[in-house]
């Protein structure tokens, strides 16, 4: 008999919640959607530079909203999505990392942005591995923070299910939805339970920044993908969950 599997998916109530939900029913899993992002928009665009950095499909899509344009700079994208939205907004992307990180954007550009304005267009809550790296490489870094991230509020049902052991797998995005997440099963007094729960299931983290901040918080993370994409990441959860609920 197959039972059910159940896992949790924690992205902004937009269109990539919409997607993600669909994406796990398709995939066999019963998908339990707890938006743990908000997005609240700045209204700010970077100024002009020889390099512009975009770091997420929310700040290309806020910047095309906002009649942006990179003019003629060198425009690097962190990864397939953000490029894709890029290009949906007729921009040419001139370049993106191996390794979608901000690691990968530092090896990526080491070697040319020495004496060179480099802007980085992203949200609040950005690595310091990509200012500081691309400092260490001699660029002169120009911050614009496009848009805050926020926990929804009533966001964490999800965490009540975890400390009742009612989730087979979960899927981390970000950091900041492990954060969010252990923040809202504090709030319902199950914090412990929770972390628990999760262990007893099977938690996937989309690279090894959400893995690393997972493990601090007591989380054993099963599933990082070799690219940081959320389709790779839901159909590992998935594969590696449902094997254990057949009987």
């Amino acid at each position: 008999m197959t039972r059910e599997v159940r896992v949790a998916v924690f992205r902004p109530d937009d269109e990539r919640l919409a997607q993600a939900v669909e994406l796990l029913d398709s995939l066999g899993a019963t998908p339990i959607p707890d938006p743990m992002l908000a997005v609240e928009p700045t209204g700010n665009v970077p100024e002009d530079a020889p390099y512009v950095v975009l770091t997420s499909k929310t700040g290309a899509e806020l910047l095309a909203e906002a009649g942006w344009s990179p003019g003629e700079a060198t425009l690097v994208c962190i990864g397939p999505t953000t490029a894709a939205a890029a290009r949906a907004a007729g921009w040419t992307v001139n370049a993106m990392p191996e390794e979608y990180s901000s690691a990968g954007l530092v090896e990526l550009l080491r070697g040319d942005v020495a004496g060179e304005r480099v802007a980085v267009a992203r949200s609040d809550h950005g690595s310091d591995v990509l200012l500081d790296g691309l400092r260490e490489a001699g660029a002169t870094v120009e911050e614009t923070v496009l848009y805050r991230l926020t926990r929804p509020e009533g966001a964490g049902q999800s965490t009540v299910m975890a400390a009742g052991g009612e989730l087979e797998g979960v899927c981390f995005t970000s950091s900041l939805t492990v954060e969010n997440f252990l923040d809202a099963a504090a709030e319902r007094g199950v914090r412990d339970e929770a972390v628990a729960g999760l262990n007893d299931a099977v938690v996937g983290a989309i690279g090894d920044p959400t893995r690393e901040t997972a493990a601090a918080n007591g989380i054993d993370v099963d599933v990082v993908p070799d690219h940081a994409e959320f389709e790779e990441l839901a159909c590992r959860v998935v594969e590696a969950a449902a094997p254990s609920y057949h009987e």
